[in-house]
């Protein structure tokens, strides 16, 4: 028998669709503010697993990954239960803002309370109406304004079974990530919840690769788990799991000339950026101290000393065999636009 699921005083039944707007505050207009969130089950038991995104207000990828897999051709839950949230910081959409209006960080918030901050309440509704149901959950981030993040999975690999579904996802990097405290993953955590966090592309902007990255892991982790039907098999793409990263910073102030794209390799000595000054000439360059490839990168072309501009990360195998890998899904989710 399936377990009942309750959110926002609503049952819902196995077999159903459920759109809810769950109230989670009021605007100065005493206007509602409310949790969209659609809930898929299946007739038959098994997971339930939540999507969320967009915790940052303008991280938006997510919204559009929730709402092309909701709208994918023959979309549906066969066994467990879905539960999609794609607008958990709702004020910080409409404020096209990370934060919320008290200017705190909802995802250093958790695990919340019912009387405390606005952002403590809202933390403390999504634990108690979401992710108490779930046994697994998939958090859909971007990089943060002017910084893009290749597509990529970060979660515990300590836990073999959150290995497991992290492998499935499909993309090419794993980073072996502790749990921050404060975090939707670490009240999950707590919760026996298992999470994979997505990071790719950039606050305020849609970015096709990694909205299609997205829908294709959400799929894979789905399969996985039995709650969707599997459909005729891509090509498994085994990705590589780096256990550190680092940030190379900035050497001077000025003008950015990059050299390198997301996804590329590169190796120790490699000048990956040329820092130049108001008359033309070049005050400094920025150079690999380790080989790996790019998972993160400032997109401005203007630079504070000292400020973060290149986000690596360290393999312990081949990095050439993990690039080559990079191109492989690149050519299977964008083949229209990598052969113009």
């Amino acid at each position: 028998m399936m377990k009942k699921i309750t959110i926002g005083g609503i049952d819902i039944l196995p077999g159903s669709e459920t759109k809810i707007a769950l109230p989670v505050a009021k605007l100065y207009t005493d206007a509602d503010v409310s949790l969209p969130i659609r809930v898929f089950r299946g007739k038959v038991d098994g997971p339930t697993v939540f999507i969320s995104a967009a915790i940052h207000g303008d991280e938006l990828n997510g919204i559009e990954i929730i709402r092309r897999l909701m709208h994918q051709k023959n979309f549906k839950i066969i066994r467990g239960t879905l539960i999609a949230v794609p607008l958990v910081n709702v004020y910080g959409v409409v404020n096209q803002s990370r934060y919320m209006p008290d200017r705190r960080d909802l995802n250093r918030c958790f695990p919340g309370s019912a009387k405390g901050s606005l952002a403590a309440r809202v933390a403390h509704i999504f634990l108690t109406e979401i992710i108490q149901h779930c046994d697994y959950g998939i958090d859909l981030h971007t990089g943060a304004i002017h910084r893009s993040n290749f597509p990529q999975i970060r979660a515990d690999l300590t836990d073999e079974k959150t290995k497991e579904l992290a492998q499935a996802f499909g993309v090419p990097v794993i980073l072996n990530s502790s749990v921050i405290e404060g975090s939707l993953r670490e009240s999950a955590v707590k919760n026996n919840t298992r999470v994979l966090l997505y990071e790719a592309g950039e606050a305020l902007r849609f970015d096709e690769f990694s909205i299609r990255a997205g829908i294709n892991g959400i799929n894979n982790v789905l399969k996985s788990l039995g709650m969707v039907r599997k459909t005729a098999k891509r090509k498994t793409i085994l990705p590589y799991i780096a256990n550190s990263s680092g940030w190379l910073r900035a050497n001077a102030s000025g003008f950015v000339h990059q050299k390198i794209t997301l996804g590329e390799q590169v190796s120790q000595g490699d000048v990956l950026a040329e820092i130049g000054g108001p008359y033309g000439d070049i005050i400094n360059t920025i150079i690999a101290t380790r080989s790996g490839i790019l998972i993160g990168m400032q997109n401005i072309p203007l630079v504070q000393e000292g400020e973060a501009m290149f986000h690596i990360a360290y393999f312990s195998e081949n990095d050439s065999e993990i690039s080559e890998r990079i191109e492989i899904v690149q050519e299977q989710l964008l083949p229209e636009i990598l052969s113009e």
